[in-house]
């Protein structure tokens, strides 16, 4: 009765909170409150660490800063920002057919045996004869098939900061974009770690390059909220075992 209680109070907290969102967009996720945030706001890594900053004079066009004139304005140190591309064009056909197949008989007969088989057919049933003593006779098949198809398609761009600089020089890196259409919101997150060296000119990274790349692409409000089953639904699809 106890977890039946727990079920049910947990179930009514829920629909309450769902039910606040009645009517409303859904809220923007607080900036302040991201990894992204607290980066650009913490001392950065000293660049020695990084890039060396050669000895230049003042007067001088190239000074070896990132704020120079030809200076290196790629992402390299903790708080930078940099462009993930995300060209995702993915297609996979899986085809699979098996058969087995086996046949076996056997056969065995005692015509003659000094005479014992003879003796033992006038003891046995009419019709019975230990010239065909015993015959078996197997067969088994099996056929299988299966197939896979999938196809993926997506296109994104998104401006991601360096949270910090591991020992090994790799960046890691983490973005998040929230995009409110009416009261449908679009969220997008990629999260990863990158060699410094992999970062275009450009300060463009494609996702192939993100090591450990964790992309999310979804979204939250009216139209996610009537496409997914109701909480009801949900609990008895866990709990019923059929």
């Amino acid at each position: 009765m106890r977890p039946f209680v727990i079920l049910l109070a947990a179930t009514t907290l829920v629909a309450c909170q769902r039910l606040e969102d009645v009517g409303k967009a859904p809220g923007f996720t607080p900036v302040e409150n991201g990894s992204e945030f607290f980066a650009m706001n913490t001392r950065p890594l000293p660049e020695t660490l990084g890039y060396p900053q050669p000895a230049a004079q003042e007067a001088s066009l190239w000074s070896g800063t990132r704020g120079s004139l030809l200076g290196d304005r790629r992402a390299a140190q903790r708080g930078d920002i940099l462009t993930v591309v995300i060209e995702i064009d993915d297609k996979a056909e899986i085809s699979n057919s098996s058969g087995r197949s086996r046949k076996g008989s056997d056969s065995m007969g005692i015509p003659a045996m000094l005479g014992l088989p003879q003796r033992i057919d006038a003891e046995l049933p009419e019709g019975a004869s230990m010239a065909d003593a015993f015959s078996t006779n197997s067969r088994s098949s099996y056929q299988g098939d299966g197939s896979v198809s999938r196809k993926e398609k997506l296109t994104l761009r998104i401006a991601a900061t360096v949270l910090d600089r591991l020992p090994n020089g790799a960046l890691q890196i983490q973005g998040s974009q929230e995009v409110r259409v009416n009261f449908e919101m679009r969220e997008l997150i990629v999260t990863g770690f990158v060699r410094p060296e992999d970062v275009s000119r450009q300060n463009e990274i494609t996702y192939d390059k993100i090591a450990g790349a964790r992309i999310s692409y979804g979204g939250r409000g009216q139209i996610t909220d009537v496409q997914q089953p109701r909480i009801g639904q949900q609990v008895a699809d866990v709990l019923l075992p059929f």
